[in-house]
C-alpha cells in the first residue's frame, strides 16, 4: 500500500506534474492539491496525509512558515521541500524545521521518484521499527524456533559479537569502552532466549555485572558505572549520524540507522547542537530503544546466515 500525498505549489504545471510522476510510478495516492500555505494547510488538516510535497517560496505563505503552523496545530506527517534555492544555511535551516527530503526546481521525473522511494523506504522502517517494538511481548516464538533449529541442518555459528561489530562500525562507536557492556547485554538476552517485553534497564546491568562481580554492593557500583559508560556510547552515536546527515543527508549510513536507532526529533536536534557549535552535554537518547533495536536485528542477521 503507497503512502498519501498533499501537493502545495503556486504552479499549476508542477502541480500536475508532481500529481503525475505519483500516480504514473505508483508511489502512492495524491488526496489534495493547493495554490498556496493558507490553502494547503486547511487541506492538509482535513485528508491527512503521509507525505506533503510543499514549494519553500509561495506568495501568501512560505513553506516554513505553513510547516510550524501545521505542526503548531498538531500536524505530523513527513515533508519534502520544493525549492531552487541553494542557499547552505537556509536548507540547513529548512532540515531543522522538519524537512526530510529536498526536490529542486525545475521538476526532474528521476529526481522525484528517487527522492519519493526515499520517502516510502524511511516510511517503512518506521513502520517496521513499530511492529518490532509492538511485537516484544510475543518473542516466545523464538524459542520454538531454537527448538525445531536442533533438528534442522547444521549452519555456519555467528557469535552475537561478530554480527554487532560491522554495526558498531557504522555507528562509529567501535573502541568505545560501552561496547564491551553491549555485547555482554546482547550475548545475555540470547543466552535466555528472551520471551515477553524487553526486561528493564537495571535488570540488564546488574544482570551483567553480577557476572564478575560477587558482592551486592559491588554489583550495584558497578551497574551504575556500565548504566554511564553505555550512556555515552549511544550518544556518540547519535552524535557521528548527526554529523554524517549534516554533512550529506542523503548518507547510506545516516538514512539506515538515524531513524531505525533513534527518535527523528532527537537526531534533529543533534543535528541543530552541531550546527550551532554548541555542547550540550545532556542530549536526550533513548538507550532501550537502542538496546532493543541492536538486539533485534542482530537476531534477524544470526537467524539468516
Amino acid at each position: 500500500m503507497g503512502l498519501s500525498f498533499c501537493i502545495v505549489d503556486d504552479d499549476p504545471a508542477t502541480r500536475a506534474m508532481l500529481e503525475n510522476i505519483i500516480r504514473e510510478s505508483k508511489l502512492g495516492e495524491v488526496t489534495g492539491t493547493a495554490r498556496g500555505g493558507e490553502e494547503g494547510t486547511r487541506i492538509i488538516l482535513e485528508s491527512k496525509p503521509d507525505v506533503v510535497l510543499i514549494d519553500w517560496l509561495m506568495p501568501d505563505q512560505d513553506g516554513l512558515e505553513t510547516i510550524m503552523q501545521l505542526q503548531r496545530q498538531g500536524f505530523r506527517g513527513k515533508y519534502v521541500m520544493i525549492s531552487q534555492i541553494e542557499n547552505q544555511e537556509m536548507v540547513g535551516e529548512a532540515y531543522q524545521s522538519g524537512i526530510e527530503f529536498f526536490i529542486r526546481k525545475p521538476i526532474n521525473r528521476i529526481e522525484v521518484e528517487s527522492v519519493l522511494s526515499r520517502v516510502s523506504e524511511h516510511a517503512e522502517i518506521r513502520q517496521y521499527l513499530h511492529e518490532l517494538k509492538s511485537s516484544l511481548s510475543r518473542l516466545d516464538t523464538l524459542n520454538l524456533l531454537s527448538t525445531e533449529r536442533q533438528t534442522a541442518v547444521p549452519v555456519r555459528p555467528r557469535s552475537i559479537s561478530e554480527v554487532i561489530r560491522p554495526i558498531y562500525m557504522n555507528l562509529g562507536i567501535v573502541g568505545e569502552a560501552g561496547c564491551n557492556d553491549i555485547t555482554a547485554i546482547m550475548e545475555m538476552l540470547l543466552q535466555r532466549g528472551q520471551a515477553g517485553p524487553f526486561p528493564p534497564l537495571k535488570q540488564l546491568y546488574e544482570g551483567v555485572a553480577a557476572s564478575y562481580k560477587s558482592t551486592p554492593r559491588e554489583v550495584d557500583k558497578e551497574a551504575k558505572a556500565i548504566e554511564q559508560r553505555i550512556r555515552r556510547t549511544v550518544t556518540t552515536a547519535l552524535t557521528h549520524l548527526a554529523s554524517i546527515g549534516l554533512t550529506d543527508y542523503g548518507n547510506p549510513k545516516f538514512e539506515h540507522y538515524a531513524p531505525l536507532y533513534f527518535d527523528f526529533e532527537d537526531i534533529r536536534a543533534k543535528m541543530k547542537e552541531i550546527d550551532e557549535e554548541r555542547d550540550d552535554s545532556k542530549s536526550k537518547v533513548s538507550i532501550k530503544k537502542f538496546l532493543q533495536v541492536l538486539y533485534l536485528e542482530a537476531l534477524d542477521q544470526m537467524q539468516n546466515v
